[in-house]
């Protein structure tokens, strides 16, 4: 049914009160996100994950600052076309291309939904522009055996602007699947360590020492003893005095070991597996493996290959149809792989002695202004540049 889907029919309208309705969750009907993520009420906390926060981060702020190229054709046929007008600020908000495309992979990576409505249509009925629905205001019941789509809890019936692209779908569910929502336990795990490691001296998870008496002692002397040994260091720095029998242990414990330093540590890398390969190594985690200069120079085609080329190419599918067929965008993934200036001028030199491109289109690569002799194909025997032959 192309990007959006069709009206429902008017008959449907009066039988939506009819029926009980419920959640159509990705993994069970009648669930939410938030019995998966049982963080807080929304799952917003999830995010207090730093493993979390960073992955999604860094996701939708490699993807949002990449070019964007317009183009017509394929192959030797392909033409690279100006970025159309639209494509500069596809939800018309005033806030930009960037802006658009990192709230599009937010929903995908916190919700596993994107929900729009068009707001702009073409003179020929095409949508030019998609605003976009925060995830959490969108949800969807089934009446009587069709969806109803509600939007701060009121019932949307213009289907023809509504738009939905979910992501990790499940057979048989209307809605996808969150990475939140697959993971749900593993982050609370995370999250648990760091609250307890920050209330280990806070709250007093553990006493601070031992008042020991070598000989037996009531209770009643022991609530007394108790009592005014905090009186005496609460606010104070008075020196203690112990009588016959008495004896202050201290209790030190190791702060790594106090903080659940390696437990965090642990989970968060998790955390951050979970967003896709290369994400927890680009984010500094240990990952059990050697760490090399090869591992190194690979990273950013590991993340550019195995996380984020497939939320590029679901963004791209959906941005070229907000455009006029035969056009179509692809994000430039070449931005990403920036190699060192030695690597990039060797690859130069390369493309030069194989007369794959010119001197001009190198410049023009390196930002420099092009020069009056490079259009001309490279001769390995020229030793001047105007001597270059065709």
């Amino acid at each position: 049914m192309g990007l959006f889907s069709g009206r429902r029919s008017a008959d449907a309208a009066p039988q939506r009160a009819m029926t009980m309705p419920f959640e159509l969750s990705a993994i069970h009907p009648g669930a939410t996100i938030t019995d998966y993520a049982t963080i807080d009420a929304n799952g917003d906390n999830a995010l207090r994950s730093i493993a979390v926060g960073a992955s999604i981060d860094l996701i939708c702020s490699l993807a949002s600052e990449l070019p964007l190229d317009t183009f017509r054709g394929y192959g030797s046929d392909r033409v690279q076309l100006p970025t159309p007008s639209n494509l500069n600020d596809p939800g018309a908000t005033g806030q930009g291309l960037e802006d658009w495309v990192y709230s599009l992979l937010m929903s995908w990576l916190y919700r596993g939904n994107m929900y729009g409505e068009v707001v702009e249509w073409s003179p020929g009925g095409q949508a030019r522009r998609v605003s976009l629905f925060h995830p959490d205001q969108v949800h969807a019941t089934l009446v009587d055996g069709e969806v109803q789509w509600w939007i701060n809890s009121q019932p949307w019936d213009d289907m023809a602007r509504f738009v939905h692209r979910r992501v990790n779908p499940v057979p048989g569910r209307l809605l996808g699947t969150s990475v939140i929502e697959r993971h749900a336990m593993q982050i609370g795990t995370s999250l648990s360590a760091a609250k307890f490691g920050a209330q280990w001296f806070a709250d007093g998870a553990h006493p601070s020492g031992l008042l020991v008496n070598a000989s037996d002692i009531t209770q009643e002397q022991a609530t007394t003893v108790k009592t005014r040994w905090m009186s005496l260091f609460q606010g104070t720095r008075e020196p203690a005095v112990l009588g016959k029998g008495w004896d202050w242990k201290p209790i030190q414990i190791n702060p790594a070991e106090s903080q659940f330093l390696e437990t965090q540590r642990f989970t968060e890398a998790q955390c951050a597996r979970m967003f896709g390969p290369a994400v927890a190594e680009t984010l500094g985690y240990e990952t059990g493996g050697s760490m090399t200069y090869a591992n190194v120079v690979d990273r950013r085609s590991d993340l550019l290959t195995f996380t984020l080329n497939k939320w590029l190419t679901r963004a791209e599918r959906l941005l070229s149809q907000l455009l006029p067929a035969p056009q179509y965008v692809r994000f430039n993934r070449d931005a990403l792989l920036q190699s060192t200036t030695l690597a990039r001028y060797e690859a130069h030199a390369s493309a030069l002695d194989n007369r794959w491109r010119t001197v001009n289109e190198i410049r023009d690569i390196e930002d420099l202004p092009p020069v009056e002799w490079g259009d001309v194909p490279n001769e390995k025997t020229s030793t001047q540049p105007g001597s270059a032959q065709a």
